[in-house]
């Protein structure tokens, strides 16, 4: 994917879910949930074990379907196997953008999203790729 389609998503997204959040502050997915929300951007956490607790201030779902308002992105903390599993929740409630972060390559997840109409990006990090770009807004 090239960068200006990258740039775009990222200037298009308001709303991400973030499957695999960790309440553990040295995860991954926390690190990207509290520099996500510092960039302005509404970060829902999900996870099952953490559901109805509340995790950098944000309320915890324990899948995409609980979630109440319209979700822009899905940001994938999960192994890659699941990943499709993650895909066919994102369709089912619309969102825009199946992103999975670095190390999550799947590839019949990747086709399941495409066919359905989302844009797809796999293998990336957001909070990299805002940086990367220029993108960053002073915090």
């Amino acid at each position: 994917m090239k960068n200006s389609e990258i740039q775009s998503i990222l200037e298009q997204v308001k709303t991400i879910a973030l499957v695999g959040a960790s309440d553990k502050p040295a995860r991954d997915s926390y690190i990207v949930m509290a520099y996500l929300l510092a960039q302005g951007y509404q970060v829902i956490p999900v996870s099952p074990k953490l559901a109805g607790q509340t995790l950098l201030g944000q309320q915890v779902y324990a899948s995409l379907k609980e979630i109440p308002v319209p979700i822009d992105m899905v940001d994938v903390f999960r192994n890659s196997e699941a990943a499709y599993g993650v895909a066919e929740e994102a369709i089912v409630i619309k969102a825009k953008v199946l992103w999975l972060q670095i190390g999550v390559i799947n590839h019949q997840a990747e086709q399941l999203a495409l066919e359905a109409g989302l844009k797809v990006i796999m293998d990336l990090c957001p909070k990299l790729e805002i940086k990367r770009l220029g993108m960053e807004k002073p915090v």
